[in-house]
């Protein structure tokens, strides 16, 4: 009688609910499936637990968990409301205003994360449009996906980035080359696909449950700020880890008369960084029983070899819409050797995030804050709205990301 192959199954059934979303029937989400996975192969024999906890790559989590406490610094001094207010405050037009905002977030998610900008500007951009009688929707969508363009740009911008410049040790200031120009360029086709959709159809007034204003904590934001400043000007400059620079500059977040450890504490997306420790333990068991190595010599086999730039690119804007950007590349680093394969994991998955709806958690962050206050399209889903203008700017993204990292590709060779 055969015996169970205990990592596979589990790698099976946890990537199948990275697919799913959640266990058809029960609430068992996609973080859930990672821990239990992890908890079946300890318990099973397949590691133990030392080997389990050694599998955890800790200078991801440690970059992910000191920069969640800088952006929550920013969340808590109000600095997102006022910035985004102050930038609709003068008479402008819906198209001036929409490409006002998506250069603002752009830049806010490269170096503050897509997520966290998201979840912080949603509510405030709902209440801009109320006050000004426009319709948020296309601002929404154009929060979204500014926030996952610009997110692209730096190590910084989104976890799966902060993963690849880990594992990779990627430079910093070497990766801002390849990112901040299709990031940039990305941004204006956020623009022009949005303001060419919606063209004549931006006024909307309708009733609806408006967030009161944040005030601006003066004190909080200013040091929130030379602290970013100087992390950024330490990754660009100092020898000191990614990982360390990231946890020195949250442990000074902690360091207030005034506020709380447990509040800062409580902005931690701590699901995600459970979901990273997980999957690493998850793909480990996978790796160690040999199963990716086959799995990618049965690919190569088959005329799909990972080590070719477009197909690492082509799976990665995939893939990112089947499996999660997170998940798949965490699954696909261990085949990413070519020299440039940092820069085009980082942007392919990234850049595919916005062609569904389900494909960016940033995403879905903001159609679930513009839910509870009641905006809605008008005649269509969330789904079908964001499908409209998503795919255009998918393509035209990526398209603008593949010609700009030929390019580089070409400077050196």
């Amino acid at each position: 009688m055969p015996t169970l192959d205990l990592p596979l199954c589990v790698f099976v059934a946890v990537y199948g609910v990275m697919i799913l979303g959640r266990v058809p029937g029960l609430g068992l989400d996609r973080t859930g499936a990672a821990l239990l996975g992890t908890i079946l192969l300890v318990a099973g024999g397949a590691l133990d637990s030392p080997a389990a906890w050694r599998a955890i790559d800790t200078g991801t989590i440690a970059l992910l968990l000191g920069l969640m406490l800088v952006s929550a610094q920013f969340r808590r001094s109000g600095c997102y409301d006022w910035l985004i207010r102050k930038v609709a405050a003068r008479p402008t037009s819906p198209e001036r205003l929409l490409l006002e905002l998506v250069a603002v977030t752009g830049a806010l998610a490269a170096l503050l994360t897509n997520d966290v900008v998201c979840l912080a500007v949603a509510p405030v951009l709902v209440d801009i449009c109320v006050r000004q009688k426009l319709d948020p929707v296309p601002f929404l969508l154009g929060l979204a996906a500014a926030a996952n363009t610009g997110s692209a740009a730096t190590l910084l911008g989104n976890p799966q980035n902060m993963l690849i410049g880990q594992a990779l040790d990627l430079s910093f200031a070497r990766y801002l080359l390849d990112g901040a120009v299709p990031a940039a360029l990305g941004l204006g086709v956020v623009w022009w696909v949005l303001a060419r959709a919606y063209r004549g159809r931006f006024e909307r007034a309708q009733p609806l449950a408006t967030p009161t204003s944040e005030p601006l904590d003066r004190g909080a934001a200013g040091k929130g700020l030379v602290v970013l400043l100087l992390l950024v000007l330490g990754l660009l400059f100092a020898p000191v880890p990614h990982d360390v620079q990231a946890l020195l500059a949250g442990g000074a977040m902690l360091l207030s008369r005034r506020q709380r450890s447990r509040d800062l504490l409580a902005l931690v997306d701590w699901q995600l960084l459970v979901l990273f420790a997980g999957l690493f333990v998850v793909n480990h068991a996978f790796q160690q029983a040999g199963h990716a190595a086959a799995a990618f010599a049965w690919l190569r086999h088959h005329g799909l070899d990972l080590g070719d730039p477009c197909a690492l690119f082509a799976t990665g804007v995939l893939g990112s819409n089947l499996v999660s950007n997170v998940p798949l590349t965490m699954l696909l680093l261990p085949v990413a050797e070519h020299p440039m394969a940092g820069p085009i994991l980082a942007l392919s998955t990234t850049l595919a995030g916005n062609l569904l709806l389900i494909g960016s958690i940033a995403n879905l962050i903001v159609v679930e804050k513009a839910n509870r206050l009641g905006v809605a399209p008008r005649g269509r889903s969330w789904a079908a709205e964001h499908w409209r203008t998503g795919v255009p700017i998918t393509l035209g993204t990526l398209l603008l990301a593949a010609g700009w990292l030929w390019l580089r590709g070409r400077m050196l060779a």
